[in-house]
């Protein structure tokens, strides 16, 4: 059976915060293009890609680890922004695609616990919670699976490796609409950003 998620009304035209993994890294050439023509302005939050892989393999306290993976995002999002795509680091919601160095507000307002059960997954859901937008994780996985099944909705928090330990409990309770969709199939996106079904999985309180 193929599991469909259809955007909510609106999205289309509606500021969305997105979350380019770093598990997408090769595919960032393709993606950018498809992001900045896009006709709703997107925040664009960048994961870690192999920045953030060479702060886990430092061994570092998890003080120090947190503000270097956060740099490790910026670092990526640069990667991103060479690709076509303005940056900035003021946490507004935007007009136009623009990639959100985030490292700034983060150290401003410090929101969210220093470990790794917290990654960019949640970084972009507390960005979508600031701006009381809806937020797309973009994977390398069509969705999280239930005994080998897509699951087409999440309303209570669960254990899976597709999202770090923080971001189902996070999204839940800061009631911010979160949809994964599988990023290294560029046409899911392009079908996502005009309001199409595509495979993938929604967590939200509302059905």
């Amino acid at each position: 059976m193929t599991i469909t998620l259809r955007t909510p009304s609106g999205l289309t035209t509606k500021p969305l915060v997105v979350k380019l993994g770093g598990s997408l890294y090769n595919h960032v050439p393709g993606l950018v293009p498809i992001l900045r023509s896009s006709m709703c302005p997107l925040f664009i939050v960048p994961g870690g890609g192999p920045f953030t892989d060479a702060v886990r393999q430092a061994g570092l306290d998890d003080e120090t680890a947190h503000w270097a993976a956060i740099a490790a995002m910026d670092r990526y999002g640069r990667y991103i922004a060479s690709h076509g795509l303005p940056i900035t680091d003021r946490l507004v919601v935007p007009d136009q695609p623009v990639i959100f160095l985030s490292g700034r507000s983060l150290r401003e307002q410090d929101p969210l616990p220093h470990s790794w059960d917290v990654t960019s997954d949640t970084i972009a859901a507390w960005t979508a919670a600031e701006l009381r937008l809806d937020l797309l994780l973009l994977k390398s996985v069509d969705g999280i699976m239930d005994g080998g099944i897509l699951q087409e909705h999440i309303d209570l928090p669960r254990e899976t490796d597709v999202v770090d330990p923080l971001l189902i409990s996070y999204v839940l309770e800061k009631q911010v609409d979160t949809f994964i969709i599988n990023g290294s199939r560029p046409e899911f996106l392009i079908k996502y950003l005009r309001g199409d079904p595509v495979p993938g999985t929604r967590i939200s309180t509302t059905f």
